[in-house]
């Protein structure tokens, strides 16, 4: 395992050490970890979206050029 130096306020490090029964190793890690998952999985998701942006753009100008002088036809029908 990797270590890693943390920097801190000496009034931070007093009230770590007011409470001795708190793993901070552990519980540092713990947030670490998560917050490092957290990003992965945002990263994993937005690389998704972008592969899945020109399909978006296709089918949304897709539906533009069907709707596109709909209303007038329908207008023409005496539907609208």
């Amino acid at each position: 395992m990797v270590s890693v130096t943390l920097s801190l306020p000496p009034e931070i490090k007093q009230k770590m050490d007011h409470f001795q029964e708190m793993n901070w190793s552990g519980f540092i890690r713990k947030c670490v970890t998560e917050k490092t998952n957290e990003l992965a999985w945002k990263e994993e998701i937005l690389e998704k979206l972008k592969k899945e942006e020109e399909l978006t753009v296709f089918a949304v100008d897709l539906q533009r050029k069907a709707r596109k002088g709909r209303a007038q036809q329908l207008k023409k029908k005496g539907l609208i």
